[in-house]
């Protein structure tokens, strides 16, 4: 085991032992945290969890079950982090200890399976990733899933590949990459020149909010550049233990993404928006094995600065409501990734109030973890299914008819929720809310 890995990250997250016996007496992360409010083990809180991390850092605890089971149970949500009056990197921690784990091949096959297969060989590679979507694409809309479902085929392959199937995001009919331009102009002025990254899923299963978000951005007065030849940007991997493939990707977007003059990259993933804000950290610092970045327009530094999600950009660039119409009653879902590790949280509520007509009641909770994480829900799906049971709870009461998001693994958990309790609620990303609300001046 590399003794460095885990020591370095722990001190680089502030965890030293006068920090670490502050954090045991201190608690204020355990209201917070979604596991440790269904099992009430300290080993299923934050502070558990760090002091189990460093004991295998500091080489007086094996890694065995309990500690593989405490750290892919954790959400790696990051409500503690928002919690934390130390501000304690906790998502930098457990993501370096799953990196651990999987660099000894210590965990269950099905989720070694996963990752490597899944992140590394599929999702890393978009080429590859477009054949078997096309595939599923087939799958889901020649009759062939509904039959497979009817003749009882997943009962007796196993209840996980049936969920798993349950949760697969629809392949979009036409790709972003295959159908969108290099670049766009506005109908008036060029107020700023913006990146839109397209991804990995989002380009194959999440098209239609790659088309409204680039609607939206046009109708903010944006050039909208498209970067030819994208790919994923690392995030999965990061989260889920595969740091270095990670930073692989991320490296390979930056290279890309720098060859273009911008103001602003304008993502609509909370997932892929954090991690591209942090590749300033990634790709600079040798201490976590960052690659020396090229020579570019801006530095990895500058990149990151300019990463803003389109809730965040449309907000401090300045949102002109006066052009959107919405009758409806609506609420609004906190994702993770945006609200606790991007800390973007009054922007999206400010855009959707300003919206003419609309009827906005705050959701209970909104920032508790719907349980999607990334993989979670495929990999631990008994567990994500007891968030998601209390996500849907206070859903409910809102009464709404629209539930507004910025992530599109939160978008395909919550629309599992609606199918799977029978609530008429739509779920719908912010781009294509704002996008649907648009009612251009007239002249």
């Amino acid at each position: 085991m590399q003794e460095s890995n885990l020591q370095e990250t722990l001190k680089k997250a502030f965890v030293s032992d006068d920090l670490l016996t502050q954090c045991m007496h201190c608690g204020m992360c355990l209201p917070t945290c979604p596991t440790y409010n269904i099992t009430k083990l300290e080993s299923s809180s934050p502070r558990g969890r760090i002091r189990l991390i460093k004991s295998v850092a500091e080489g007086k605890l094996e890694i065995n079950d309990t500690f593989i089971n405490e750290i892919n149970y954790c959400l790696d949500c990051q409500a503690c982090e928002t919690a934390c009056p130390a501000g304690v990197k906790y998502g930098a921690i457990v993501e370096a200890a799953r990196e651990e784990v999987s660099r000894n091949d210590l965990e269950p096959f099905k989720n070694r399976f996963l990752r490597r297969f899944g992140l590394n060989f599929i999702l890393a590679n978009q080429s590859l990733l477009k054949i078997v979507a096309r595939m599923i694409y087939f799958y889901q809309n020649t009759g062939l899933q509904g039959f497979l479902h009817r003749m009882g085929v997943f009962k007796i392959l196993g209840t996980g590949l049936e969920k798993a199937d349950q949760l697969s995001p629809a392949i979009s009919k036409r790709f972003s990459s295959d159908v969108m331009d290099e670049v766009y102009s506005p109908a008036g002025p060029v107020r700023y020149r913006v990146l839109l990254p397209l991804g990995c899923l989002m380009d194959v299963a999440f098209a239609d909010i790659h088309s409204d978000t680039l609607n939206v951005l046009l109708q903010h007065g944006c050039e909208v550049i498209i970067p030819r030849n994208q790919g994923c940007c690392g995030s999965l991997h990061a989260h889920n233990g595969e740091q270095k493939k990670g930073r692989e990707l991320a490296q390979r977007t930056y290279d890309l993404f720098s060859r273009y003059e911008y103001d602003f990259i304008v993502s609509n993933s909370a997932g892929c928006g954090a991690y591209m804000k942090e590749y300033g950290h990634i790709l600079s610092d040798p201490g976590v094995g960052g690659v020396s970045p090229l020579t570019t327009h801006h530095s990895p530094l500058i990149f990151s600065s300019k990463v803003k999600d389109l809730s965040e950009f449309l907000a401090e660039t300045g949102f002109m409501a006066e052009n959107y119409d919405f009758a409806g009653k609506v609420t609004y879902h906190d994702a993770c990734h945006l609200a606790h590790t991007q800390k973007v949280t009054k922007q999206p509520r400010d855009i959707i109030r300003s919206v003419k007509n609309v009827s906005y009641t705050e959701l209970e909770e909104a920032s508790w973890c719907c349980g999607s994480a990334g993989i979670y829900n495929v990999s631990r799906y008994d567990d994500a299914l007891k968030f998601l049971v209390r996500k849907m709870d206070n859903l409910d009461k809102t009464g709404s008819e629209v539930v507004v998001m910025a992530n599109p693994g939160c978008m395909g958990q919550i629309k599992h929720g609606t199918e799977k309790f029978n609530q008429p609620v739509e779920v719908m990303h912010l781009a294509t809310f704002l996008n649907r609300a648009y009612r251009p001046a007239k002249k």
